[in-house]
């Protein structure tokens, strides 16, 4: 790993100079939201240091190009291409590995998760001194075929995972680097990113956030990758929270 890669790792110290927050965002064929993204968390974020870090996840639509040419409006842009579409999961551990900041928040670039609750994040994890603040759509603006099937995942996983996170689909969240330093990354961890940070002693607060309806793409998910995925991904969390160590060291001689 290179001394880059290293002072990027999440969980080391931030290196001198780096924004306090980090915005990842995964983008897969997203061309038409790009731009207006980027000048709503400009606007959010207005004061706060931060670099918006975004993971192009293979995008066939001009993504790439898109947000090359968005880095002259938008200096603290960072861009990590793959060499191919390797997925959600994929696009936010690279993403986690590639940020610099004290914070990192998670969203997606299709504009349904709206910039302007960031702060609400912020301060959430400021006033309660939690690892981890996690959003919950309060009122979504999807179909209603497709809440129903966020429905049953969520109940899914949470059954499963012995959880209350009430929406465990909403990619808008904040994490103490140190928080997500040594969580397990697998295929659908994205969802599980709470409870990972939980399984390790960390302490979660559910947030409100605004949810809008999705103006330009379409929509990566369907019944399969939200509900029958759902239930694989949740038993082998079930799994590791069955085997997971805990122990608590007493002291250490010699």
């Amino acid at each position: 790993m290179s001394p880059q890669a290293e002072r990027a790792a999440p969980g080391t110290p931030a290196a001198a100079g780096a924004p306090a927050v980090s915005i990842v965002v995964p983008v897969y064929n997203e061309a038409g939201n790009l731009g207006i993204l980027l000048d709503e968390i400009a606007a959010a974020l207005a004061g706060t240091a931060h670099e918006v870090v975004a993971v192009d996840d293979g995008s066939t639509d001009g993504s790439l190009a898109e947000l090359a040419g968005l880095r002259a409006r938008h200096p603290s842009l960072r861009i990590v291409r793959f060499a191919r579409n390797a997925g959600q999961s994929a696009a936010f551990a690279a993403g986690f590995q590639a940020a610099r900041g004290a914070v990192l928040v998670t969203m997606d670039a299709d504009l349904q998760n709206d910039p302007a609750d960031v702060p609400a994040l912020l301060d959430a994890l400021a006033r309660s001194g939690v690892e981890a603040a996690v959003g919950w759509r309060k009122d979504r603006q999807d179909s209603g075929w497709k809440r129903v099937q966020s429905r049953i995942a969520n109940g899914v996983r949470n059954r499963l995972n012995h959880e209350t996170i009430r929406d465990t689909g909403c990619s808008l969240k904040a994490f103490r680097r140190e928080a997500v330093a040594e969580i397990p990354w697998f295929t659908g961890m994205h969802r599980f990113l709470p409870t990972l940070v939980k399984m390790r002693g960390g302490r979660v607060v559910e947030v409100p956030v605004h949810h809008r309806p999705r103006r330009f793409g379409t929509t990566k998910y369907g019944m399969w990758n939200r509900v029958f995925r759902a239930l694989a991904d949740a038993l082998a969390v079930r799994w590791m929270q069955r085997r997971a160590l805990h122990y608590e060291v007493r002291d250490i001689i010699g």
